[in-house]
């Protein structure tokens, strides 16, 4: 079972307070950490936000011994958006990179996650566990049935990820029906290496954890990667049939309430 941690809250962004304290940790992490940018980034205020962030749920996990004062409560975060949502805001946020005709015409209800990350001092611990498992009731709530969203290796040397972008393509690649792919005029293959030269271990070495998480869940990525010069990242898409979800891990990631 998961170990409660009585000074971890697991909620919704609720006041501008909130949203400001999830703003100020995705600065210090894909800004200060990372070197990102963007248009509507605030530096005096070390607040990185842009103009989706008012149409979207905000997960946050607060640690309540830390300083809501000066905006240090929130550990860890992430941005929700549901289709109906999308409806009122015209569009998701991920199809500036990824063309998502196949989800939109699937008919099913869809959840589009971004901005995930957790601070420095709670990585390696409970923390992304007390996430997953606060995206799964948000998912059971509102009766999701496919998830997707951009995930990000750092830096844009696309040579550097030839291992771990060509295991994802060869070995996890999504189905047709949610086989999205990268916009014509920013595709950038994941084919780099045939199967006989790919070193599992170093692949998977390289592989951030969120998405090394979504492939024990059973997850698929798009066709294409995206390389963000913004953001300093080189971008997949990760898409998830709730399902298709790996039984034993949905039962880790699903029992009981993380907050």
């Amino acid at each position: 079972m998961l170990p409660r941690d009585p000074h971890f809250q697991l909620r919704l962004a609720e006041t501008p307070e909130d949203l400001r304290a999830a703003q100020r940790l995705r600065y210090n992490v894909f800004v200060a950490e990372l070197g990102g940018s963007g248009a509507l980034v605030d530096h005096d205020q070390r607040l990185e936000k842009d103009r989706f962030d008012p149409f979207y749920d905000h997960l946050i996990l607060v640690d309540t011994r830390r300083d809501r004062a000066a905006l240090d409560h929130v550990v860890g975060v992430y941005r929700l958006l549901r289709c109906d949502q999308a409806l009122k805001m015209g569009r998701y946020y991920s199809e500036d990179e990824y063309d998502l005709t196949p989800l939109k015409k699937s008919g099913r209800r869809l959840l589009e996650l971004g901005r995930s990350c957790v601070h420095p001092e709670y990585r390696g611990g409970t923390a992304l566990v007390y996430l997953w498992n606060g995206l799964a009731d948000y998912v059971l709530e509102h009766g999701i049935e496919v998830l997707f969203g951009v995930a990000s290796f750092h830096g844009t040397d696309i040579g550097a990820l030839a291992q771990p972008l060509s295991y994802l393509h060869h070995n996890h690649l999504a189905p047709p029906w949610l086989r999205v792919r990268t916009q014509p005029d920013h595709f950038q293959t994941m084919d780099l290496l045939p199967p006989d030269r790919i070193d599992r271990r170093a692949a998977m070495l390289a592989m951030p954890s969120l998405i090394k998480g979504y492939l024990r869940l059973g997850g698929f990525v798009g066709e294409g990667a995206f390389v963000d010069h913004d953001f300093n990242t080189i971008d997949i898409c990760l898409l998830m049939d709730t399902a298709r979800m790996n039984a034993k891990y949905r039962a880790y990631y699903t029992r009981g309430h993380a907050g």
